[in-house]
C-alpha cells in the first residue's frame, strides 16, 4: 500500500492535479491498482457541470496515466527526484460506460502490455463499484529533464 506521501514521491503532479489518492496492490513489473474518492469539493465541479455534476472523463484518462507513471517509476527504481519524467505517447481504444459522480471511489488498475526503448504500453480500466466506467490503452514516454 502507498499513501498520498509516498505517491508523491513518483508522480510530480500536486494539487489540484494529482489525481490519486491510495495505491491498494502493486506488483513491479507487471501492474498496479490504486483508487481516487470523489468529492463534492472538487473544483472541477464548479463547472462541469453546477446543477449536475459529473467528474470528466479526460481527467479520468489522466488518473488512469497517474497509476501508470507510479507503475513505470517502481518498476524502473526510480523517481522524479532523478530527472526522469513520465509523459503521455499516446491513447488508443478508449471507451466510456458509466458516468462518475461526488461519493464514487474510482478504482483504476493498468498493467504493463510492453516495454521498448523507454516507451511503455499499458492496458487500463476504471471501475465503481466493480462496475466498468472506463478502458484505455495508454502509452507513457520515460524522459530525462
Amino acid at each position: 500500500m502507498m499513501d498520498v506521501v509516498e505517491i508523491r514521491k513518483y508522480l510530480p503532479h500536486r494539487y489540484p492535479f494529482l489525481l490519486i489518492d491510495r495505491v491498494v496492490e502493486l506488483e513491479e513489473g507487471k501492474r498496479i491498482l490504486a483508487y481516487k474518492n470523489i468529492s463534492v469539493n472538487e473544483e472541477v465541479f464548479e463547472g462541469h457541470f453546477p446543477h449536475y455534476p459529473v467528474f470528466p472523463g479526460v481527467m479520468l484518462i489522466e488518473a488512469m496515466a497517474q497509476a501508470c507513471g507510479v507503475l513505470g517509476f517502481k518498476t524502473m527504481g526510480k523517481t522524479p527526484d532523478d530527472g526522469s519524467i513520465y509523459l503521455f505517447a499516446g491513447i488508443d481504444n478508449v471507451r466510456f460506460k458509466r458516468l462518475v459522480i461526488p461519493g464514487d471511489r474510482v478504482f483504476f488498475e493498468a498493467k504493463i502490455v510492453s516495454e521498448k526503448r523507454g516507451i511503455w504500453k499499458f492496458e487500463c480500466v476504471a471501475k465503481v463499484d466493480d462496475e466498468l466506467v472506463t478502458s484505455a490503452t495508454i502509452m507513457c514516454a520515460d524522459r530525462a529533464v
